[in-house]
This record gives C-alpha cells, sequence and structure tokens, in this order.
C-alpha cells in the first residue's frame, strides 16, 4: 500500500467487443455452476466481468484525472466516480482504518495488543481492525460492505481490498486464517453485487485465491521483489502491478510486459500538476 493519503489524454477507447470477450463464467473463480448456490446457500452470479489482460493501466487511488491514451483499466478510490467507458476498479481499505476515519470506527473494532494499546500500522498510521473471531469478522464486514455497495451503485466493475496482509503486522494477533476468512466474507458480498474482487499484494496467500473467492490481483511492486510470476500463476495472467521505482519497472516489463498490465506512479499516487506526479509505462 503506497498510499498516505486519504483513498479518497486522449480519447477513450470504445469496448464493444472487448466487453463481450471479458464477460467471464465465475464457475471455476467461484467453485460452482451459474444458477448454483454457494456452501453457505447464497445465490452466485452467473458471471462477472473481469479485466483484460495485459491492457493499459492507471492508478489514481490518490485522486482522479482523465485516463491518459491507451489506457483501459484504472483504479481509483470509493469516493471518486468509475472513468467512462473503461475497466474500473473501487479501491477499498478494508482490513486497516484511515487515520481520518479511526473515530468512527466501534472502540471493540480496533485491534488491541495485551496492554489494551491499538495496534497501529506505523507505515502509514492506520490502526489495524479486530479480525480474530467470526464475530468481529462480520461486524467489520457489514461496515466494509456498504462501501462494496457504494462501489456498485456508482457503476465500477471491481473491488480492491487493500490491506491482506494486515495481519503480517499485527505482532502475531492476527493469523493469515484470519485475513482469508475476512476476505471470503467481502468476496462473496462482492460477487452478490456483480463486482469482481481483486486480492492486494500478500503473494504468500496466492494459494488460497480460491477459497477466498479472488478474481485477479493487483500488485503493487512485483517486478521489484520478483513476485510476479506468483500472482500470474495463480490469476492465469490477470495481473496488474504498479511499480514505484524505475529498476522495478524494468523488471517487470522485461519478463512480464507481454502478459501484464503495468505502470509506473509516484508513492504519493499523485495527480497531474503535482511537482510528485509520475507516471511511466515503458
Amino acid at each position: 500500500m503506497p498510499t498516505g493519503v486519504l483513498r479518497a489524454a486522449g480519447p477513450l477507447p470504445a469496448l464493444g467487443a472487448v466487453s463481450a470477450a471479458m464477460i467471464v463464467a465465475v464457475t471455476a473463480l467461484a467453485g460452482c455452476a451459474p444458477g448454483h448456490r454457494g456452501e453457505d446457500g447464497a445465490a452466485k452470479p452467473a458471471a462477472l466481468r473481469l479485466p483484460p489482460r495485459g491492457a493499459g493501466f492507471d492508478y489514481q487511488i490518490g485522486g482522479a484525472y482523465p485516463p491518459p491514451k491507451g489506457v483501459r483499466i484504472v483504479s481509483r478510490d470509493r469516493s471518486d466516480s468509475p472513468a467512462p467507458g473503461l475497466y474500473n476498479i473501487c479501491y477499498v481499505n478494508a482490513f486497516q482504518a484511515q487515520p481520518a476515519e479511526r473515530s468512527s470506527w466501534p472502540a471493540d473494532l480496533l485491534l488491541r495488543d495485551g496492554h489494551g494499546a491499538v495496534v497501529i500500522d506505523e507505515d502509514w498510521h492506520e490502526p489495524l481492525l479486530d479480525l480474530r473471531t467470526p464475530a468481529t469478522r462480520e461486524r467489520v464486514a457489514r461496515r466494509v460492505n456498504t462501501w462494496i455497495d457504494g462501489c456498485a451503485r456508482k457503476g465500477f466493475d471491481a473491488v480492491e481490498p487493500d490491506n491482506y496482509d494486515s495481519y503480517t503486522r499485527s505482532h502475531r494477533l492476527l493469523t493469515a486464517a484470519d485475513a482469508t476468512a475476512f476476505m471470503t466474507l467481502l468476496s462473496r458480498h462482492a460477487h452478490a453485487r456483480h463486482l469482481a474482487i481483486a486480492q492486494k499484494n500478500t503473494a504468500e496467500l496466492s494459494g488460497q485465491r480460491r477459497r477466498a473467492g479472488l478474481d485477479f490481483a493487483v500488485s503493487e511492486e512485483c517486478g521489484q521483489y520478483d513476485e510476479c510470476g506468483v500472482y500470474a500463476k495463480a490469476f492465469d495472467d490477470r495481473v496488474v502491478d504498479i511499480e514505484y521505482t524505475g529498476a522495478g519497472l524494468r523488471a517487470a516489463r522485461a519478463r512480464w510486459g507481454g502478459r501484464l498490465s503495468i505502470v509506473r506512479r509516484d508513492r504519493d499516487v499523485s495527480t497531474p500538476g503535482s511537482a510528485a506526479y509520475v507516471r511511466e509505462v515503458r
């Protein structure tokens, strides 16, 4: 996760036949045939629209702006609107609380250590959410799912729940099993709203993607850390990757440029006109 911000050009390509090609049966991803019901008895949608493989991509979670020429996939914060005519991914900070929203969370849903202190992701000053029990996971999911509902109402195609890997920053209070169980709740809800759902980072849990109900991957710096192959294998090349260094971009493109959607952005994912703005694809 690169953002300390509140997650908060040219002609757009017509999608026409491309859109039809991207309507992909969820059978292989969700483990049930069209019209069937999952293990929880909930009805599953027959199909989801997945991102096109290897398409031009832009990461705009720091603020929306007109997508550059050649972009067909864009990720934006849930507070923004989708880009017309493109495949749109809705960013949601699902496993941690935004600093500005901390006070709006019930105190007992913030993860606390043995001394009662809230556990903080020190890089981004974000409190971790308490996902240790089925009851707390359900309560957190109810709130996050209202944001997913908002993504669906706005017309996004998919949702990107961030901080799947927050258990690695929990001082062993959370486990990978806790994270996967919570993600499964979000996936079930997203699919019911006809939204695809992405695995954000957390390469070590890619083997759990079917169990968690995940459809594609959003990776940060898989080129930099030589993880692109893990995501490509797990998600059949349906991977969008953000690099934050020139070296990372070169590494990602050298091995995966013809298969994955890759862009370099600045770490604050700032908007054009900002002194910090960086966007490169080659």
